[in-house]
């Protein structure tokens, strides 16, 4: 079986989707690998590293899809909203495509994947549980976007964050608040303690205040209380406008002593609630900065523009997309790790073991023989049931 790895296509995406360290641990497996020239350059890897540990190297990407039984990808069409209409004609019926597809995005995009009659798997769907830890790689990239988000954020801010007793007098700590304590959430708190700042944390599950604290991190309480406020993936779910109305307003103190506010809360699907006004901007001190890390899906603050950096009323903020990008050696590493990992869960003999009675695979599953088969995705775009039997 034959491993294809094409060069990431997206503007500014530097990852790659395996790195030199796995292909030895697929070779064992029967699995061989052959990536696109150049293909881990952006992220430190070169093609002479993926040579020596018997990777080969293709001179083009056509040459890769077609040697491919299996693709492999960082961000593939789905997730890949810019260029990855130029992949489509390049698929072969029967071939397996592994990566980033944003199951939840537009049911067009995902019809035009199922028509090429591949084989997908959404890492975003993995289940979070013990046996799928290991490939979990939303959570991975969630923790490089924690850690990035806080580096941004401090460069930005016209201000040191930890606290100095020097010559010129004592230097008092920086303020920085995070809303949404998932995975990106603790690392920023994490990330933001290290530096020397004092960090405080807002999330509206209330499993999320022993983690908060355990960092060393101060868990803000707010008198509301969220509707179930988890799915059984342990994401939040979606509140209506009541609730968001209400948290806004308990929200604004807060947000108005912080110097750095960054902003993590995503629901799988849906747009990002808006959790920052342009109100709570306005009462925030001058050269302060929000960091909205939700700002691919529409942003947690009303005056974030996504993919870009604003000034407004005196504050900076911080629209990037693709944050994980920024620590694309790293990022590079962990996804890869959860790809191989997945890759040996699936592949038995050098052959794909689809058992759609193991969750990890019915889970992840997304396209086979021309149809979209994810049943939570069918049901969240409320798709006809299937006719046939998979």
């Amino acid at each position: 079986m034959i491993i294809g790895v094409p060069k990431e296509s997206y503007p500014e995406e530097r990852r790659v989707a395996l790195v030199p360290v796995v292909i030895p641990i697929l070779a064992k497996a029967g699995i061989e690998v052959i990536l696109e020239a150049n293909a881990g350059i952006s992220a430190g890897y070169t093609d002479a590293q993926y040579v020596e540990k018997g990777a080969k190297i293709a001179a083009s990407r056509a040459e890769v899809f077609a040697a491919a039984d299996i693709i492999v990808q960082v961000l593939c069409y789905g997730s890949n909203d810019v260029t990855g209409d130029a992949d489509l004609p390049l698929f072969k019926r029967g071939q397996i495509l592994i990566g980033f597809l944003r199951p939840l995005g537009v049911p067009g995009v995902l019809q035009k994947l199922a028509a090429t009659g591949v084989t997908s798997f959404a890492v975003e769907l993995m289940p979070r549980t013990t046996r799928a830890q290991s490939m979990d790689a939303l959570s991975s990239m969630g923790t490089i976007c924690g850690y990035k988000a806080v580096l941004l954020g401090a460069d930005a801010l016209p201000r040191m964050f930890p606290m100095l007793t020097t010559a010129g007098g004592t230097i008092t700590p920086a303020r920085v608040f995070v809303i949404g304590a998932g995975v990106a959430g603790l690392q920023a708190i994490a990330t933001a303690r290290r530096l020397g700042a004092v960090a405080s944390a807002y999330d509206m599950r209330p499993a999320a205040k022993e983690q908060v604290q355990s960092l060393g991190g101060r868990f803000v309480e707010l008198p509301i209380e969220a509707t179930n406020a988890q799915d059984a993936r342990g994401y939040a779910t979606a509140q209506d406008d009541s609730f968001y109305s209400k948290q806004r307003e308990l929200l604004g103190r807060v947000v108005a002593e912080s110097d750095l506010v960054i902003t993590a809360a995503v629901i799988p699907g849906k747009k990002s609630p808006v959790l920052v006004t342009e109100e709570m901007v306005k009462k925030m001190a001058p050269g302060s900065v929000i960091l909205d890390i939700a700002a691919e899906r529409g942003g947690n603050c009303e005056l974030t523009v996504p993919g870009e950096t604003v000034v407004r009323h005196s504050v900076t903020i911080i629209g990037r997309i693709n944050v994980a990008s920024g620590v694309p050696y790293h990022a590079s590493q962990m996804y890869a790790r959860n790809v191989t990992a997945f890759l040996m869960h699936l592949v038995k003999d050098g052959k794909l073991q689809c058992n759609l009675e193991d969750d990890i695979v019915r889970d992840t599953l997304l396209t086979r023989d021309g149809e979209i088969v994810n049943q939570r995705v069918r049901e969240f775009f409320a798709l006809p049931a299937l006719q046939v039997k998979l």
